[in-house]
């Protein structure tokens, strides 16, 4: 492999690392403490009251050569206009929502944060970003909550200003592990050859541990290449015994996790298997979705049989119909919007928070240090469902495996059955044990 990725702020197994992320974060919640005017608010910023609209803040990447999540601040326009046509936030306030393009770069996505303090937003709500190392010190200097990023980087789940609303990658990947144990023979994970990457194994292996199975066969691959037949081949390989063919007892699992490029990657898979005895594919929601199962041949295509671990219910659970009415509503021809995709409905999420965070405000001042404030006072915020009640503390069951923030540890499971994507399992599953007892280090 060539022309390795370097993402700085992700989930790495390294426990000095982590540790130095928990240290930071416990430094910044010190200092936090000792500011009688708030944790580095400065004068005037990110200040909000009286009748002058509540600023907020949502961010994702754009038509770049990697991933793109366009509906997650689509949809956050569309809940603005939801929301102030019916009557507004708390008291009648209406809401502004900015939106940034982070272009899936380090540089956009501190410009980003940047332009979030420089307009005074209260909050950053719903957004998708790899690289947390250059969004959260400005976030940070001047106090603004992060509320329900998607969950891409070690940092959501250690720095206090971040509040997940979901147990990102983590839990996606350590609940699919513990799922395919019981129903694979050997598993083939193929993931990006990226720092990033480099911590998807052991996420996986927690699970498959859990399940006293093997560990997962390792397959790198770059994350913006046009085909991907060498790692198909290896992956076919490795999922059927040994590397001749000959299949094994149990069927063989081949899990891909590399985003967007996971259509890329079925195309070239989709080739290769003829030679191959018949393995079943499992991945996580971010990299599959309904659109790509019907785009792939639905029940006919490779995901048919798939198992698929998720953060939140199917699209087609009566608990979205909230969401689905603000698109109906307001983005009903924005075709960037998409209720069955992951980062729609995590914006949707932390968008729910955030109308009860401000609902919750007794004296009616809305500024980044009365949001941060309510959360870090023990706020209990319902989803309608969707998730646990959320509630954040710094030290929370996880911060012993470098996830302190990591508070909604529950993952739904899901399967590809006649070309549909439905429960597998009716509620959700805890996988915090999981994590817990796996070996991150």
């Amino acid at each position: 492999m060539t022309g390795r990725r370097h993402m700085r702020s992700t989930f790495l197994p390294d426990t000095s690392r982590r540790a130095r992320a928990v240290r930071r974060a416990a430094g910044i919640l010190v200092a936090c403490a000792s500011l009688a005017a708030g944790c580095g608010i400065v004068p005037g910023i990110a200040e909000g009251s009286g009748d002058d609209p509540i600023i907020v803040m949502t961010w994702a990447p754009e038509d770049t050569s990697a991933t793109n999540k366009p509906g997650m601040p689509a949809f956050a326009q569309a809940y603005a206009r939801w929301i102030n046509a019916h009557g507004g936030l708390a008291g009648g306030r209406k809401l502004k929502v900015l939106t940034c393009n982070e272009h899936n770069d380090s540089v956009a996505a501190a410009k980003c944060a940047r332009r979030a303090v420089k307009e005074k937003a209260v909050a950053v709500l719903g957004s998708y970003s790899q690289y947390a190392d250059s969004f959260f010190p400005p976030l940070e200097g001047a106090g603004i909550p992060y509320i329900g990023g998607y969950g891409l980087t070690n940092a959501e789940f250690t720095s206090p200003l971040s509040y997940p609303v979901n147990g990102g990658q983590p839990t996606l990947l350590s609940g699919l592990g513990k799922e395919l144990a019981a129903n694979c023979g050997s598993v083939s994970l193929v993931r990006p050859d990226t720092i990033a990457g480099d911590a998807l194994p052991e996420l996986l292996n927690s699970g498959l541990k859990a399940g006293k199975h093997a560990k997962t066969d390792d397959v790198l691959a770059e994350e913006d290449a046009t085909e991907y037949s060498t790692q198909s081949e290896r992956a076919l390989q490795q999922a059927t015994g040994d590397g001749t063919g000959q299949q094994e007892e149990q069927q063989g699992c081949v899990v891909p996790a590399l985003g967007d490029a996971t259509s890329t990657f079925m195309d070239s898979f989709r080739r290769a298997r003829e030679d191959y005895p018949a393995v079943r594919t499992a991945t996580v929601l971010g990299s599959v979705d309904q659109t790509v199962i019907d785009a792939s041949g639905g029940a006919s295509g490779p995901y048919e049989g798939a198992y698929i671990t998720g953060w939140y219910p199917v699209a087609s659970d009566a608990r979205w119909d909230g969401m689905k009415k603000v698109i109906s509503e307001e983005a009903f021809s924005d075709n960037r919007i998409d209720a069955a995709d992951a980062g729609v409905q995590t914006t949707w999420i932390a968008y729910t928070v955030f109308k009860r965070i401000v609902e919750s405000l007794a004296d009616g001042e809305v500024s980044a240090d009365t949001v941060r404030r309510a959360l870090d006072d023990g706020l209990k915020i319902g989803t309608g469902g969707l998730t646990p009640t959320l509630r954040w503390r710094f030290q929370d069951r996880l911060a012993s495996v470098g996830f302190p923030r990591l508070t909604n540890a529950d993952v739904t499971l899901q399967v590809v059955r006649k070309g549909r994507l439905v429960a597998a399992k009716q509620g959700f599953v805890d996988v915090t044990a999981t994590l817990e007892n796996g070996d991150l280090s």
